[in-house]
């Protein structure tokens, strides 16, 4: 019976140091498991590696694009959020495309933590597949190669979409304006702003000669009335000069008018 006794307390003093053991490690474990994420800067990604971009450098990119709350911004690669947060911060109708799901949360407690949970919005998908025809401000902080790659989509936005590149060009589309944000910002501190132009290749009937011109991006050439033309397109925006006289005025589709010498000019597209 002793015996008995001794090897019961025994088998229950083992089960109780096993029950003591395991206990802390499983509270352990789960805590671990709960542990909020935390990205590491150079972390790859789906097309480049993660790399914040600097804040002082988010304000300048949204200054330049001059967004105010009627814009939709679309941020390509959203990261942590912090260039959609600060544009609804702005009241701008704001949403980053982000591949990394859990990037995508982080953003979200992000926005919840700056108080515009309900004004950001994060979809977790590919900025190749993602629609974002509507979007009349673009942000994104790529490489010049996914810039290239996104330009035939960014050249046919509705004249007028401000487009603004971290550091990265997007080759022979030359930058409307560039800034260097030198407070508070180290490296990747350069912002280029395009701003799609509008379509005017081709004859235009003005008064009763043609109007030829050809673009290449935001700049035309061509000529009128025997004289060469040259000028530049600011989105629906026009400027050009012919025959020593300067045109301004505003493209809708296929018809173009403005002022030249302070008459009114009209040309239409044949």
């Amino acid at each position: 019976m002793r015996g008995f006794l001794s090897r019961m307390l025994g088998a229950s003093c083992i089960a109780l140091l096993m029950t003591a053991g395991t206990a802390p490690l499983s509270s352990s474990f789960a805590q671990a498991a709960q542990k909020p994420y935390e990205p590491t800067v150079g972390q790859q990604g789906k097309d480049v590696v993660w790399v914040p971009t600097p804040q002082a450098l988010v304000d300048r990119m949204l200054d330049m694009a001059k967004v105010t709350p009627k814009d939709i911004l679309y941020d390509l690669g959203s990261g942590d959020g912090r260039t959609v947060i600060t544009a609804a911060k702005r009241g701008v109708n704001a949403t980053g495309v982000e591949f990394n799901p859990d990037m995508v949360a982080l953003s979200r407690r992000n926005a919840q933590a700056e108080g515009v949970g309900d004004k950001a919005k994060f979809i977790q998908g590919d900025i190749f597949a993602t629609d974002f025809k509507h979007a009349t401000v673009v942000t994104m902080f790529l490489l010049s190669e996914l810039n290239l790659r996104l330009r035939p989509t960014l050249l046919n936005m509705k004249p007028g979409t401000r487009v603004v590149s971290n550091t990265f060009d997007m080759s022979d589309w030359e930058p409307d304006e560039q800034v260097q944000a030198n407070v508070n910002c180290t490296s990747y501190c350069r912002a280029m702003l395009w701003i799609v132009p509008a379509k005017v290749e081709g004859n235009w009937q003005l008064g009763s000669d043609f109007l030829s011109l050809d673009q290449q991006f935001q700049m035309v050439m061509g000529t009128y009335k025997g004289a060469k033309v040259s000028g530049k397109l600011k989105g629906d925006q026009i400027t050009f000069q012919a025959g020593g006289q300067t045109y301004t005025g505003h493209v809708s589709g296929n018809k173009m008018e403005g002022t030249v010498g302070g008459a009114k000019w009209t040309a239409v597209k044949k």
